[in-house]
């Protein structure tokens, strides 16, 4: 399976908490709730076409608490998001979690990384990776990323947690593909490119 990560962004990096005021304080957050202005029909098409191809979801434990108490409450058979969540299996990544108990769902072992790796190598389409920023930085410290997208929303913060940390490896992007959605939310999809490259622009003085 392809690994492919679904990430909110603010225009400044930050990913903390999109989805709701109190989806994660820490640290004194106070902007929680930030991405809901900007859900329009462009958007949710997005979303339904990246679910349609999901075989399996890695999640955080974070991200995984919040799917698991609402996700399981969205009955309708044709709902195109919680029909693929419900029934597809869920792997929780998470060392301070003794089980899980949402349908079809499966604590991750030891070490993370090499249990996803494993993953990737059973057959079908994408395991898809949705919020889980602590998560999602240890893919991105292993290389474990295949495709990267990254939904950029038309807000700065000035604060909160970021999806790519000071310290990661430097590394190169490719850009695949752009839309814009109605609401300004620039969604970019990019793969991994290899080291970063650097160059110059200073005159030749030779």
């Amino acid at each position: 399976m392809r690994l492919t990560l679904h990430t909110f962004l603010t225009l400044d990096g930050v990913i903390q908490a999109p989805g709701g005021p109190d989806e994660d304080p820490d640290g004194g957050f106070q902007h929680g709730g930030w991405s809901a202005p900007y859900g329009d029909e462009d958007f949710g098409t997005a979303m339904v076409g990246w679910f349609a191809n999901a075989d399996a979801f890695l999640l955080g434990r974070k991200t995984y608490e919040i799917f698991s108490g609402y996700w399981p409450r969205v009955t309708a058979a044709d709902d195109p998001i919680a029909s693929k969540l419900n029934a597809l299996p869920k792997y929780v990544a998470s060392r301070t979690v003794d089980s899980v108990d949402w349908h079809n769902s499966a604590l991750l072992g030891g070490d993370a990384a090499a249990e996803v790796a494993k993953l990737k190598e059973q057959p079908g389409n994408e395991l898809q990776v949705h919020g889980s920023g602590g998560l999602a930085q240890t893919l991105i410290e292993h290389d474990l990323i295949d495709e990267y997208r990254l939904l950029f929303f038309p807000v700065r913060l000035g604060s909160g947690k970021k999806l790519f940390r000071d310290g990661a490896t430097a590394a190169a992007l490719r850009l695949t593909s752009t839309t814009t959605t109605g609401t300004g939310v620039i969604i970019a999809t990019y793969e991994p490119a290899g080291r970063a490259q650097y160059g110059s622009y200073a005159l030749d003085e030779s």
